[in-house]
């Protein structure tokens, strides 16, 4: 393993921030980037040597081979995240259009919501998958949140309580359990789980989680991440009164002055249950 390789390694196994799915995506983005560092002719860095020249390079390089805006975006996060770690935060734009890289158009105004099929559902033969999968339609639960999910812990009788070691970004956060279904549910997870999670006892996260994906897969239960989409979207008839523009609903410009805030207050609950950093992301659950 070269340098450049190996001491990005250690700093990410010394950084523990984020997720576990976080973690080994940055992981395998910066050995992605050292790579391709040492393939534009940067034989001999190491991590504190990470300067704007370098950044410029790998711009360049993936913009050259008609990488989308998206995918470049990321990169660029996990080279701020390297930065960070390093104490050379200033060596990578805040902004990335300083790369020439325009801001992400997150608003189609369609619905990407999806339902659980309950016949599929039926269909799969792990209890605790089964069990993941509901509590990601209840609660707008990502996916490993879900699998990490501690019943006992999280149910506080009118809400429930994330751990920030469950959630992308390490952002705790609390949902509010609103109705006899969602209660309905929680209560057979704790069935279920006992004091544990959701990850049966002789197996670790990354097992129960390729068991997910086998069982889902399996039965032709695809893109469970709707099942957030779909919560948004019903939160959001429920907190305002009327549908999102996603599901056919009227537009902000089509709103009266106090109808908008209205509109910001819910997405900004939203924003909160989902656990994201900023309101305008609710935009791609919901439309704008």
């Amino acid at each position: 393993m070269r340098d450049l390789n190996y001491q990005l390694k250690n700093l990410c196994d010394h950084n523990k921030d984020g997720s576990q799915t976080t973690k080994a995506d940055r992981h395998k983005k910066l050995q992605m980037m050292a790579d391709h560092l040492f393939e534009l002719g940067f034989r001999r860095m190491n991590a504190n040597s990470l300067k704007p020249k370098h950044v410029d390079a790998l711009v360049a390089r993936y913009l050259s081979e008609g990488l989308n805006e998206g995918t470049i975006k990321n990169r660029l996060a996990a080279l701020r995240w390297w930065a960070e770690k390093v104490g050379k935060p200033n060596v990578v734009a805040k902004d990335n259009a300083y790369y020439g890289i325009e801001s992400r158009v997150f608003v189609t105004n369609e619905s990407k919501a999806r339902d659980l099929d309950r016949e599929l559902l039926n269909k799969i033969t792990s209890d605790h998958v089964r069990m993941s999968l509901e509590l990601q339609k209840a609660f707008g639960l990502r996916r490993e949140e879900s699998i990490k999910f501690i019943p006992e812990y999280a149910d506080q009788g009118n809400h429930i309580r994330l751990k920030a070691t469950w959630c992308k970004g390490g952002r705790a956060r609390t949902i509010p359990i609103r109705n006899e279904s969602q209660r309905e549910v929680l209560d057979r997870a704790r069935s279920l789980a006992g004091l544990g999670s959701l990850i049966p006892s002789h197996l670790m996260y990354v097992d129960q989680m390729r068991i997910y994906e086998s069982e889902t897969n399996k039965v032709g239960l695809h893109k469970m991440h709707g099942l957030r989409h779909r919560y948004a979207q019903e939160r959001y008839y429920e907190l305002t009164g009327w549908q999102a523009p996603a599901c056919g609903g009227p537009t902000r410009d089509e709103l009266s002055e106090e109808k908008r805030l209205d509109d910001r207050v819910a997405r900004l609950a939203i924003t909160q249950e989902l656990g994201h950093g900023r309101e305008q992301v609710t935009a791609v659950y919901l439309g704008r």
